[in-house]
C-alpha cells in the first residue's frame, strides 16, 4: 500500500498521514529527509524527535537516500511515515552535483513499487502560486511537481489536505 499525502505548510497534513500509519497497526517507522541547518529548524526536529519517542515511533534519519532506508525498513509488518519529500528533493537540488537527480528519483520510484508493507510519503504542493524568480527555486517548483504526479500515478491512495481536512484525490 502505497499513500501520497500532498498540501500546504501547515496544512496538517504530516498530522493526518501519522494518523493514517498509526490505523495501519504495525510497526511504525519515521523517515525524516529535515537536515537542521539553522537553530529554528534544529529545535523542530528535537520537537518532532520527542513526540514521536512517546509514539512508540522507530525514527530513521535519511537526508539523502531515502531508497536504501526503505529498502532496509520496508516488510510487510511495518508502516513506513517518509516526512517530507520536498526536504528530501532539495537536499538534492543543493548539492553541486545535481545532474544525479534524475537517477536517484527513478531508483525511488522503483523502489517504492517493490517495496512490501504500507509506505505514507508526506510532501509539500508548492506548484500553486506564482512561478517563481530565480532559476533554482524554477527548478525546485518544476521538479517537486513532476515527483508528485510520478508518485500519485503508482501510489494507491494521494489525498491532499487543506486546512486540516482530507480531499481524497485517488483511492
Amino acid at each position: 500500500m502505497l499513500e501520497l499525502y500532498l498540501g500546504g505548510a501547515r496544512s496538517g497534513k504530516s498530522r493526518l498521514a501519522e494518523e493514517r500509519v498509526c490505523a495501519a497497526n504495525l510497526q511504525r517507522i519515521y523517515v525524516a529527509t529535515a537536515t537542521p541547518g539553522d537553530a529554528e529548524m534544529a529545535a523542530r526536529i528535537s520537537h518532532h524527535q520527542q513526540q514521536r519517542q512517546a509514539d512508540d515511533w522507530r525514527t530513521v534519519e535519511a537526508p539523502e537516500d531515502l531508497s536504501a532506508a526503505i529498502r532496509q525498513y520496508a516488510s510487510p509488518n511495518t508502516a513506513i511515515l517518509v516526512d517530507c519529500l520536498t526536504l528530501w528533493l532539495s537536499n538534492w537540488l543543493a548539492k553541486e552535483d545535481d545532474d544525479s537527480w534524475q537517477q536517484v528519483k527513478g531508483q525511488f520510484l522503483h523502489t517504492l513499487q517493490a517495496a512490501p508493507g504500507h509506505i505514507v510519503l508526506v510532501s509539500n504542493e508548492v506548484g500553486q502560486g506564482i512561478v517563481p524568480m530565480g532559476s533554482l527555486t524554477r527548478r525546485f517548483v518544476d521538479e517537486s511537481g513532476r515527483l508528485h504526479q510520478d508518485i500519485a500515478a503508482i501510489a494507491n491512495r494521494v489525498v491532499f489536505v487543506t486546512a486540516g481536512l482530507e480531499q481524497i484525490l485517488k483511492n
